[in-house]
Order: structure tokens, then C-alpha cells, then sequence
């Protein structure tokens, strides 16, 4: 049986982030990760960082395969970053969201609640995807 696939781009948006930084606002990235099983999750991605903003629009969009009919489990992290390094341990955490990516296509336009930990919000976080039906394909 073939498999209907699409590259899917994201777009991510976030309102009213939590700030880290003293004297200023924090400067956001967000990352994208998959679950890849086991308790494990793989990066897919990360935006552009936005510096002083607390409701960035980030200009570089996430790619990704569509698998229809397969549940692909995302996980879309917000992190405020001071310094030069990739590594994501030393910097703020700013809040994070889960979802499915049938979620999104389906909506097209879906506004989750960014969370620094279960019961603390954290902002609210918006993923669209313009997915032109046409695109789908085996």
C-alpha cells in the first residue's frame, strides 16, 4: 500500500513569552522535535533567534514530511538565547508545546498554550501551515 506524503513548511509565531534577560526582553528561537519512539525525540529544526521581542514571528519556516495516516508526535520548544554555542542546556527555556502534525495540517492554523511545565503557562505559541490539498501525492 503507498503512502501519501507532502513536504509540510511551518510557520511559528509566539505571543506574550516569558522574560528571561534583565533589562531587556529575551531573545526567542524555537526548535522542532519529533518523537522517534522510546521516550526519544529528534531535532528537525530550529528558526532564526529574534532578538528583544516577546511576540516574534520567526521568518524561517520548519520543513517536514506529512505522512498521512501515520500520528507523527511534535514537540515545538521556545528558548531565550544569550550566547553563540548550539548546544540548548545553558539557555532559558521560555515554555514548549505538544502536538500532532495532523493537528496542524488539519487546522492549517492552530494556537497552542506554551507551557514551562504542567499547570505553569508560558505564552501561546501559533503553527500554520498552508497546505494546498493539491500538494498530497502517493
Amino acid at each position: 500500500m503507498a503512502h501519501c506524503v507532502t513536504l509540510v513548511q511551518l510557520s511559528i509565531s509566539c505571543d506574550h513569552l516569558i522574560d528571561k534577560d534583565i533589562g531587556s526582553k529575551s531573545d526567542p528561537l524555537c526548535v522542532l522535535l519529533q518523537d522517534v519512539g522510546g521516550g526519544s525525540w529528534a531535532e528537525l529544526g530550529r528558526t532564526e533567534r529574534v532578538r528583544n521581542c516577546s511576540s516574534p514571528e520567526f521568518s524561517k519556516t520548519l520543513q517536514l514530511e506529512y505522512r498521512f495516516e501515520t500520528v507523527q508526535k511534535l514537540r515545538f520548544g521556545i528558548y531565550d538565547i544569550d550566547n553563540k554555542t548550539p548546544e540548548l542546556r545553558d539557555d532559558d527555556f521560555l515554555g514548549g508545546a505538544e502536538c500532532s502534525l495532523g493537528q496542524i495540517v488539519s487546522s492549517q492554523v492552530l494556537t497552542l498554550p506554551l507551557m514551562l511545565k504542567p499547570g505553569k503557562p508560558a505564552g501561546r505559541g501559533t503553527i500554520t501551515s498552508p497546505l494546498p490539498r493539491s500538494q498530497l501525492r502517493n
